[in-house]
């Protein structure tokens, strides 16, 4: 049986990512793009589909772990009536090839210690292809190449790789995983001594240039560590997650793949990046940003590839169980050709945001939001299947207008502080008629609160983001109620919900955790609303739920009380770190462009 997902701990080059658990198991491996078939995959089936062991052999044993501080090194403790040893997993970020490197050191007494690699590709399905090398073993399957190199002796035994050796106090031994295509001639050897002092300096220099000294900055400082894993250096993109299916619902079907880079995220990942004193990682998201829309306006996706790939077809694969039997595995995300109206507006407010904080725009960049712009004149009228990608059919989403009508605002901002020639007459016209249209269609008044599509009575989460994106303030009553009735209905045992999905027809069976990145909008709200003790006391709830390293998955399952959702998930950890800087500083931190909204 798979492990909790809340006992797993991240590892990373900037290029891929590995999921580590307590037990010292590897049981998910990404290799480049996040995308590639080549990976380990018990976590989403069995034993045979594929891990990577290191563990005490005999007896019982306990373990305890911890990130070496200020990095993305883990080191897991393992204790028995033997001894104690240590096991340091990382992945140095070297550039053409990965590594995953795992050092056992002996620190007290003598433990027998068992390695047991059991190498799959093709998501867990295809064997491969293993010969011996001077220091280890070699395996090809197709494209793909994976060497084994280790300090200690190895044997084959029943398709996988095995060794047992004893570590006393003060000793060492390594094992060096490393992938490269299989075209290539093999990837060089590594220093593993020298790539963990490489790996340690370069996460203590990334770190140290964090420029919040607020309340919350071991949190904050373990959220960007994980965010800038979750960066693919060679271009900057942002993923959503680095593993894919893990369920909103145990044994349920809301399992998808999130190895990808949603347009939605921008002005959040680029807000928690440069308020933090990231601009050059802020600077590369938004290039990838541009590169991504580059071509015709009718043809931006919500979602692309870390490369800015967009052939994003969704497939089952149906030989995996499912984490915990949660089936369907899924390979892809059909949610990549849906309409979704509020990207137009997070696109236009990143764009704002990296102007009015990093001076960073161009006449060029402008250009290509006039045509996104133009293309949005067409179509904001029209239904969509809105921010959570239902699949029961388009709708009039309040949300997505809201989002539309921030495009068109930040657009005559922009046009106007840069003294872009634009069509600002026409943008005012719509984003007036757009708001308008909001506060009459938007607002139910028997509920006293908007909702979550025109003429609806369901409430959603996402219009927490109404005062924070300055189309209301926080003082309006029509806000402060809002807030109030997602907190009532929305909130089962203190926790936010994206909405109630066992009311709203959204093409799915219902069922799922709370939502993590609504709850921390939700203290964003709140401090907006001058409800800040409750804000804070929110906040500090919800870093009782990060696991034991500081990482959150998507979602809480509050009654099971544990994580659940893929995992880590960027929009939580982004949510955690902009909730922590409006509660430092309100507004004065997020700058959002209309505080003062509109009647």
């Amino acid at each position: 049986m798979a492990a909790k997902i809340e006992d797993y701990a991240l590892i990373g080059d900037c290029q891929t990512a590995a999921l580590v658990d307590r037990n010292g198991s590897i049981d998910w491996l990404c290799w480049p793009t996040f995308s590639s078939e080549a990976c380990f995959a018990k976590l989403l089936g069995t034993d045979d589909n594929g891990y990577w062991q290191i563990a005490p052999c005999e007896g019982e044993w306990k373990s305890s772990r911890k990130y070496r501080e200020h990095t993305l090194i883990v080191e897991t403790m393992f204790e028995c009536a033997a001894g104690a040893v240590r096991l340091t997993d990382f992945m140095p970020v070297r550039g053409k090839n990965s590594d995953v490197v795992r050092i056992v050191e002996g620190i007290r007494g003598k433990v027998r210690i068992q390695m047991q690699l059991c190498l799959r590709f093709d998501y867990g399905r295809t064997v491969p292809w293993v010969t011996r090398v001077d220091d280890g073993v070699r395996a090809i399957a197709g494209p793909n190449l994976a060497i084994l190199r280790s300090s200690v002796e190895t044997h084959g035994e029943n398709l996988k790789t095995l060794a047992e050796f004893d570590v006393t106090a003060g000793k060492r031994e390594s094992f060096v995983l490393t992938y490269g295509p299989s075209h290539e001639p093999d990837p060089a050897s590594i220093d593993y001594e020298q790539a963990l002092k490489d790996t340690d300096n370069f996460w203590q220099e990334w770190t140290g240039r964090l420029s919040y000294e607020g309340k919350y900055r071991e949190i904050v400082e373990r959220s960007l560590i994980t965010l800038k894993a979750m960066t693919y250096m060679p271009t900057g993109g942002v993923v959503a997650s680095v593993t894919t299916s893990l369920p909103e619902c145990i044994g349920g079907v809301r399992n998808w793949d999130y190895r990808y880079c949603w347009l939605r995220d921008t002005t959040f990942t680029l807000l928690a990046l440069s308020n933090a004193g990231y601009y050059d990682e802020a600077a590369a998201w938004q290039d990838w940003l541009l590169r991504a829309l580059a071509g015709s306006p009718d043809q931006v996706q919500i979602m692309y590839g870390l490369r800015g790939e967009r052939q994003l077809q969704e497939w089952v694969v149906d030989w995996l169980p499912g984490y915990e039997g949660s089936k369907p595995v899924r390979i892809g995300n059909a949610a990549s050709m849906q309409v979704q109206l509020d990207i137009y507006g997070e696109m236009l407010d990143s764009f704002f945001h990296a102007q009015h904080k990093m001076g960073r725009h161009t006449e060029d960049d402008f250009r290509v939001l006039v045509l996104l712009l133009k293309h949005l004149e067409t179509i904001w009228h029209e239904p969509d299947e809105g921010i959570w990608e239902t699949r029961g059919g388009p709708q009039q989403f309040t949300y997505s207008k809201l989002m539309a009508w921030v495009a068109f605002d930040r657009a005559v901002l922009l046009a106007k502080n840069m003294n872009y020639k634009a069509p600002s007459d026409r943008w005012t016209q719509i984003k007036d008629a757009l708001h308008q249209q909001i506060c009459k269609r938007g607002f139910n008044a028997q509920k006293n609160s908007f909702v979550q599509a025109y003429g609806s009575e369901e409430l959603d989460a996402s219009l927490l983001l109404m005062p924070l994106v300055g189309f209301l303030p926080g003082t309006d009553p029509r806000v402060q109620s809002t807030v109030e009735a997602i907190r009532r209905e929305l909130m089962p045992d203190g926790l936010v919900l994206r909405y109630d999905t066992s009311r709203t027809q959204d093409g799915l069976p219902p069922g799922e955790g709370v939502f993590l990145a609504c709850s921390f909008w939700m203290v964003s709200s709140l401090k907006a609303v001058g409800r800040e003790d409750e804000a804070i006391k929110l906040f500090e709830h919800l870093l009782t739920l990060t696991n034991d390293l500081g990482l959150l998955s998507e979602e809480y399952d509050i009654h099971g009380q544990r994580s659940v959702g893929n995992f880590p998930q960027a929009f939580s950890h982004i949510a955690l770190v902009n909730a922590a800087f409006d509660l430092e500083d309100g507004e004065g931190v997020r700058e959002r462009a209309h505080r003062q909204g509109q009647a």
